[in-house]
């Protein structure tokens, strides 16, 4: 039989209960605004029912609050995280596309003058010179207005190469982030462990953890897995801890309580000849291994930044080796470069054959010349040092071989690579014609357009500008428009403090011309022009550029920025929008609404309510029963 007041337990119950709920509801209200947190609700079931000697055998003994537990739904977690690696892939790569965009810019009206507006004031001054060979102030306008066109691209690669080194920095500062998160959420484990082994549930340190994975989702692709930890001598009884693991990009970084870092590690050698020195490749600290962001799964902030640091359009060396001569290997088959201006390995680095990394230290290449002169790279050989006695180079023939590694993404190597082949077309085919002139003294041209390097020129004296028909050879370091880049493009300084150096006539008119009048100053003559007619050309009818003049370099890869900066704008947006409903949907189940919480005050409000009228009620009955009846 049940106490006499019992009664009275029973609508302590619910006093106790619903001031619980008021309590939950409370905490909600407060964290209203709080990034992050999410709904709590206390957990209410009706308490043991007693066993009394009376008919109807058991009586309810009232209700008893059990838990305090977060409101949300991991499927909606999950979808949040993968969406969210889209986001941060596409917003990182949108942040640094307008900034490429703005390099390639040519406004007169914003004094931003480009690439198209520089090179029509070169041919312009060049024009100005037929009927003028004579006039030094003229070869001065055009000379300058040379300068200008190197300058501009000397200028546009030390953006591409400040921006480069931008998305080095950031990198690493990336990469320290996710080694703190990780610290920080295997910290967390642990914590969220000894509370609820209690038989509590940790939900605010869950919403911290839950908050991190949101953050490190931006960065790299997240799996998270929790599995409850069960007693191992009664596999059917669960501890209450939770083993709590996160994956990235497909490999383990937190397990339970321990974690993973990855470090960054300066590159010994290039991979493009433009590159920075130091950029950074990614290890795992515990075992070495590279940590691999060119993989499918691959995605967020992180795979942005190494696509726009070193994002080449699939256009690195590689080949399959064919022949091995002691410590030379050579590739002829599947070459991705056949022509000198494509050329973007440095000249000593990293070649991987088969899967194995070799260090090169040099290379030549055979190029065939046909009858129009036009230039075809057949095979490449490289000079491999430091080989280990135990490797057969033998063994790797057939393999394939590559030197970077392919990505397709249009990077700042691939605008400076672009940039590079314009320039030595063009700069190639300028100097050449030069060559079959004389200057204003009757001398032999040499080549105007050169490289600075380490300032000092690279003239390209060497180089055969007749290109006659046949079969040539040259290594890495011969006097080729090989060294000539994006990055050292110059004007040859004999030209710049002489301008009567530049020729504008042939050898075959100024002969001419000499023939006919021996003893007359014959290089100042209004007929001696004809070489600056041929250079003319240059600007539109010969093709040298992705099969277009050169006026229209710019607008090839301004089309390439503007059709790349689009994508991701267009994605960015996307992905956001996607975002947005996905949040809405979460925040729905998990997030806390005033209106909601408005209604459960006032709903836990009458049922508390009503708990105090039953203590009154019962308060009277006893009154009654003690200290009425029998008086």
């Amino acid at each position: 039989m049940p106490s006499t007041f019992f009664g009275l337990t029973i609508a302590g119950s619910g006093l106790s209960s619903f001031q619980a709920a008021i309590n939950t509801t409370a905490n909600n209200i407060s964290n209203v605004q709080t990034d992050g947190y999410t709904k709590q609700v206390a957990n209410r079931v009706a308490s043991e029912a007693l066993r009394v000697h009376q008919k109807y055998g058991t009586t309810g003994s009232g209700v008893t609050t059990t838990s305090i537990t977060q409101v949300r739904d991991f499927y909606y977690d999950v979808k949040y995280w993968e969406n969210n690696a889209n986001v941060g892939y596409y917003d990182k790569r949108l942040y640094y596309m307008k900034q490429i965009e703005t390099y390639y810019i040519d406004d007169e009206k914003t004094y931003q003058k480009g690439f198209s507006t520089i090179l029509d004031t070169m041919f312009k001054d060049l024009d100005s010179l037929k009927g003028n060979a004579g006039d030094v102030n003229k070869r001065n306008e055009f000379i300058g207005a040379s300068n200008n066109l190197t300058s501009y691209f000397t200028g546009i690669s030390e953006e591409l190469q400040s921006l480069q080194s931008s998305c080095n920095d950031e990198i690493k500062t990336i990469v320290a982030k996710v080694n703190a998160t990780a610290s920080k959420i295997a910290t967390l484990n642990k914590q969220i462990n000894q509370l609820e082994l209690n038989g509590g549930y940790a939900n605010e340190l869950r919403d911290q953890r839950a908050l991190l994975i949101d953050d490190l989702a931006q960065i790299v692709p997240v799996t998270v897995n929790e599995v409850p930890i069960k007693d191992s001598k009664y596999p059917d009884r669960v501890t209450g801890a939770n083993w709590y693991t996160v994956s990235i990009n497909g490999q383990d970084i937190v397990d339970g309580y321990d974690y993973r870092t990855i470090e960054c590690r300066a590159r010994d050698y290039k991979v493009n000849q433009t590159d920075i020195d130091g950029l950074y490749d990614l290890y795992w600290s515990d075992t070495g291994n590279s940590f691999n962001t060119t993989n499918a799964s691959m995605n967020g902030q992180l795979r942005a930044l190494f696509e726009m640091r070193d994002g080449n359009n699939e256009e690195n060396f590689s080949g399959v080796l064919t022949k091995v001569d002691g410590n030379k290997v050579t590739f002829d088959q599947k070459l991705s470069i056949t022509d000198m201006a494509g050329m973007n390995m440095d000249t000593e680095g990293i070649i991987t054959i088969g899967n194995k990394n070799f260090h090169y230290n040099g290379f030549s290449y055979k190029t065939t010349v046909d009858a129009e002169g036009n230039e075809t790279i057949t095979s490449f050989t490289f000079n491999l040092e430091d080989v280990d006695a135990a490797v057969n180079l033998d063994d790797y023939v057939g393999k394939k071989a590559e030197i970077g590694t392919s990505i397709d993404s249009l990077g700042i190597p691939y605008y400076m690579n672009q940039m590079t082949a314009f320039v030595r077309s063009f700069a190639s085919k300028f100097n050449r014609l030069e060559q079959t002139g004389v200057d204003l003294n009757g001398n032999d041209m040499r080549t105007f357009f050169v490289a600075n390097i380490t300032k000092e020129e690279r003239a390209f004296a060497d180089d055969n500008f007749e290109m006659k028909a046949g079969n040539y050879t040259y290594t890495s370091e011969s006097d080729t428009y090989y060294w000539l880049t994006a990055a050292n493009f110059g004007v040859a300084k004999e030209c710049v403090k002489d301008p009567t150096r530049f020729s504008t006539i042939t050898k075959d008119k100024y002969n001419e011309l000499k023939g006919k009048d021996p003893t007359g100053d014959i290089t100042q003559g209004e007929d001696a022009y004809d070489l600056a007619e041929e250079l003319l050309k240059l600007q539109s009818d010969v093709k040298m550029y992705r099969n277009c003049g050169a006026s229209d370099f710019l607008k090839c890869l301004y089309n390439d920025v503007s059709v790349d900066k689009q994508e991701a704008s267009t994605f960015n947006e996307n992905f956001a929008n996607i975002s947005e409903s996905i949040t809405s949907q979460r925040l729905s189940i998990s997030g806390v609404d005033e209106d909601e919480e408005a209604l459960d005050l006032v709903k836990f409000q009458n049922a508390y309510n009503l708990s105090s009228q039953m203590v009154q009620v019962m308060t009277e009955m006893y009154d009654q029963l003690i200290l009425q009846t029998g008086v």
